[in-house]
């Protein structure tokens, strides 16, 4: 069973290759026809006769819903030299105009069906395919048949006209502009050093500057008409449909799109498997220091059959296990790295390539590479123990397990994938009970010897290995010590494993169970409990998920207790987790927790501390013993403290690398007057909290302050309510009431001079064409629901208007964007901003573009349709929020302490309806003052001289 590359971020991850490596037959056959592998027959799969594919299911999660799916085996290995980037530049054009839908008229066409652009209507490239996407919020008849036409024109009627491919040309060179980062530098020098002369390394989606300039309306439609072709093409439709409807208008649509001889594509190599013993240094200031240890070899051919997955499970395991490893001596309290991996992987269809990566603090490559070549060795001269099998058993069964309970549950995305595995990696979709049925079957023989003897006939020996080392300076002895270090590895003999036998979980007992002292059914039918110590209960069962519970917890709090004086006094809560309970390290939590579905981990929120799991009903009275002894007894345990250490220097580091990275991290204190609380602060603030400091800002909170749980799922009610009494509802008085601000100075946004816009410049460090600018004004909280509707539509509407001027008119931006920010924690405060990432030559165009919109929404009321366009999608998104379980967990968490958002969330259609262009005018006029607020400019660091 292999799974194709998809992403260049696999490239430094595991992966395992081939050499010989010539174009692959085409294989139109369904992987099924003849796999062993059981087929889950409630898919339909069908073949036209000009070769088009189609697989069909009805799917009513989330009820009324549709999604759509137009695969195309067209990718950039598809593309010669001069057409480097073509595949990508296609799928930008897709959305430009056919025969039968004028330029400039897909998007707003799907925009009044109440599709957002980039939310429901998309599109993504890759080497090997690419993929349409319509997410349709009805399932009507006319709104798939509709979606069944764009994705015909897609198909082969595309008019790629030459005014089109001009104004297109920028957007493509912009999205490449701001794609151009360090991480992607990294990527592929390290795809270079790894698989040089290979075709893919040589075939990035984005394509060239050279070839994009010169890509002409005919060179591109040389390229649709090649590689469009119905043999290339599966069309996936999952949801709340009629199977026999679609099946009949798929054929009557796509029936006459004529048969065209189909193109194997290329293979992604050569990878040579005798490449060997060779190294290379990469340096960049904001790269983490990380060695990779990789050798490749050949492809193996593994179809998708019964007894390939039963290895594929067995190598899983044993990867499994050397990982666990690395990862409890990267969590120890003297870690001697930052985090580590194993694993094998396939490249394309051309090699398989084995890995070990291991990312260290500066200076700490040799102890990090010795430490983790250890555990490597370990594996390979002692194996496995039982324990270390068990453990991973237990969790492939929880999962085979859950899967299995929620069949009938799953989401029309997640069929989508299955479908969509078929195609593009042969993996045949079965049903999950009988893969549980199957595992079952074949559990007993997960045993040590058999994990071990998978995972050497598919992983390739480490021996005289390609070195990568990668981070800010290169490594003291260069390439003679990393050869070195590794040797020394090779040579080393290693002790078996300590054993690893797991105690049990030791918090069970939190006093006498608790008492309600009211229960009530509220609005929306949402239970409403409180105890006698305060803690409040708010349930509501639903058969969204089948046996799946999503619990949440808020705990008062929160980053209102950052104050002028101690301002970061929350900075830490986000890595309490890796502190452990008192009782039990996090990794021996890990062991105990094994093949349970809970999950634990604190956040901190503007006036609360939040913490959300999902579970089942086995499962739910650990998950609420394990949030009652996260509150009562965090481990504050000194290697979680050790692991934020480690992450601070890298952050400060890379601070400035990107234009982004520069801005969010002083957003907050330019949009707060500098105010301490919202801003970054500097390394040394960060290097002077502790867990000890921690505890002591927030320890009084996780014992007193109010709590609020929230249960939404496949549970029944009063097993729900005695968990509770037992765990949370036993510990000691809590407050009756969420604070709110106690008497801390508000947050207000800077105001500068009458008349005059304030103006700041941030610099960044990363490539000299790129730029952003931000234009932000005050606004207000989020008091008033009218108003946010206002907003929130005036921000629909701006993102419609600089969608078309910025990016499709003038070509300027790849993604332009608008948002509307209402506190609802801090009185008074809000803002309204627009963002764009543009070359610096044109941040004075820009400008004046987004003033030019601004100054038109001041002028006259927007259009009806305009209006239609920005309207349709929010309503949408209102009418399916309860279709899911996080839309109705997004409403209990919090039903008793804010029972405004249920309020708010029943009149919310009304009152976008009411909204008129006169409204938004107004509202344009009232906030959005061309001669204030705030403007943000992120450009290059100017050239040092010398």
């Amino acid at each position: 069973m292999k799974t194709a590359v998809t992403a260049l971020a696999l490239i430094l991850a595991a992966g395992p290759l081939s050499a010989g490596d010539q174009p692959r037959p085409e294989d139109l056959s369904w992987a099924f026809e003849s796999s062993d592998v059981p087929l889950d027959e409630d898919f339909r799969f069908g073949r036209l006769p000009n070769g088009m594919r189609y697989v069909i299911r009805h799917n009513a999660t989330p009820a009324g819903t549709a999604i759509v799916r137009m695969d195309v085996k067209a990718g950039s290995l598809d593309e010669s030299p001069a057409e480097r980037g073509f595949a990508h530049f296609l799928e930008h054009m897709a959305f430009n105009g056919s025969r039968n839908v004028p330029e400039g008229e897909m998007v707003p066409l799907l925009e009044r069906e109440g599709l957002a652009f980039g939310a429901d209507t998309n599109a993504s490239t890759t080497f090997t395919r690419t993929l349409y996407k319509l997410d349709l919020p009805r399932a009507d008849a006319g709104l798939v048949d509709t979606a069944l036409m764009l994705m015909r024109e897609t198909a082969s009627n595309l008019t790629i006209a030459p005014d089109a491919v001009a104004r297109e040309r920028g957007v493509v060179l912009a999205e490449m502009r701001d794609r151009n980062s360090f991480g992607l530098r990294n990527t592929t020098d390290g795809m270079d050093f790894f698989y040089p002369g290979s075709l893919y390394t040589q075939r990035l989606p984005i394509g060239t500057t050279e070839t994009l300039n010169g890509a002409t309306a005919a060179s591109l439609r040389a390229f649709y008409e090649r590689e469009y072709v119905p043999a290339h093409v599966t069309l996936v439709v999952m949801g709340d449909i009629d199977v026999d409807a679609v099946e009949a208008d798929i054929r009557r649509r796509f029936g006459d799109w004529r048969a065209h001889p189909s193109e194997a594509q290329p293979g992604a190599g050569p990878i040579d498997p005798l490449d060997a013993d060779r190294i290379r240094i990469h340096t960049d200031p904001a790269l983490s220091e990380r060695v990779t240890i990789r050798r490749n070899a050949a492809y193996l051919d593994e179809p998708d059959t019964l007894a390939n997955r039963e290895q594929a499970m067995l190598r899983a395991v044993g990867y499994a296990i050397v990982n666990r490893r690395l990862g409890r001596l990267a969590r120890s309290a003297s870690p001697p790295f930052r985090s580590a991996g194993f694993g094998t992987g396939d490249m394309f269809e051309t090699a398989r390539s084995t890995a070990l990566s291991v990312s260290t603090v500066d200076g700490g490559w040799r102890d990090g590479v010795l430490a983790a070549g250890a555990e490597y060795q370990r594996a390979l001269q002692h194996g496995f123990t039982a324990d270390e099998v068990a453990e991973q058993v237990a969790k492939l069964r929880t999962a085979a397990v859950n899967a299995a309970a929620s069949a009938d549950t799953r989401s029309n995305g997640a069929l989508a994938q299955q479908a969509l595995a078929l195609v593009e990696s042969r993996v045949v979709p079965t049903t999950a009970r009988s893969a549980l049925q199957r595992f079952e079957a074949f559990a007993p023989q997960i045993t040590p010897a058999a994990v071990m003897a998978a995972m050497l006939r598919e992983a390739v020996p480490l021996e005289r290995p390609l070195i990568r080392f990668e981070g800010r300076k290169a490594p003291e002895g260069g390439e003679q010590a990393l050869r070195g270090a590794w040797a020394e590895v090779q040579g080393a003999e290693v002790a078996k494993a300590a054993p690893t036998k797991a105690s049990s979980f030791a918090y069970t007992n939190f006093g006498t169970p608790g008492r309600v002292t009211s229960d009530a059914k509220g609005p929306l039918g949402i239970r409403q409990v409180r105890f006698e110590n305060g803690v409040m209960l708010n349930l509501r069962p639903t058969d969204l998920e089948k046996q799946r519970i999503r619990v949440s917890l808020a705990i008062d709090g929160g980053d209102r207790l950052n104050t002028l004086a101690n301002p970061n006094a929350t900075r830490l809560v986000g890595n309490l987790a890796d502190g452990g309970l008192g009782r039990h390290g996090l990794d021996e939590l890990q062991t105990i927790l094994a093949g349970r579905s809970v999950g634990a981990g604190l956040g901190s929120g503007p006036t609360s501390f939040n913490a959300g799991a999902g579970t089942t009903p086995r499962d739910l009275e650990l998950q609420f013993e394990l949030l009652a002894a996260m509150i009562t007894d965090p481990g504050y345990r000194p290697e979680g403290e050790v692991r934020y250490r480690q992450a601070i220097d890298a952050y400060f580091a890379r601070l400035d690398a990107t234009p982004k990275s520069a801005l969010q991290a002083r957003f907050g204190g330019l949009t707060s007057g500098g105010d301490p609380r919202f801003g970054l602060g500097t390394a040394e603030d960060y290097r002077a909290l502790s867990y000890s400091k921690l505890k002591a800002d927030i320890g009084e909170r996780l014992a007193h302050g109010a709590i609020e749980i929230g249960v939404v799922g496949d549970f029944d009610e009063d097993t729900v309510i005695a968990l509770v009494a037992r765990t949370l509802a036993a510990l000691p008085q809590r407050d009756a009431a969420f604070d709110g601000q106690d008497q801390q100075p508000p947050r207000v946004f800077p105001r500068g001079e009458p008349g005059q816009v304030a103006r700041h410049v941030i610099h960044h460090e990363g490539p000299a064409d790129q730029a952003i600018v931000r234009m932000i004004w005050p606004t207000r909280d989020d008091g008033d629901a009218l108003e946010v509707a206002r907003l929130e539509l005036l921000h629909e509407v701006m993102d419609i208007e600089l969608i078309a001027q910025l990016r499709e008119a003038l070509g300027k931006a790849y993604s332009p964007s608008s948002g509307s920010s209402m506190s609802h924690a801090w009185k008074g405060y809000g803002y309204f901003q627009v963002s764009a990432s543009v070359e610096p030559a044109e941040i004075a165009a820009t400008r004046d573009t987004v003033r030019k919109v601004i100054a038109g929404l001041h002028a006259a009321p927007v259009t009806d349709d305009i209006l239609l366009r920005a309207r349709a999608p929010m309503l949408e998104r209102l009418q399916n929020a309860l279709k899911g379980n996080g839309g109705w967990m997004s409403l209990v968490a919090r039903a008793q302490s804010e029972p405004d958002r249920i309020a708010r969330f029943q009149g919310a259609a009304d009152l976008l309806r009411s909204i008129t262009p006169a409204d938004l005018r107004e509202t344009a006029r009232r906030y959005l003052d061309l001669n204030g607020g705030m403007e943000i400019l992120v450009v290059p660091a100017p050239a040092t001289k010398g």
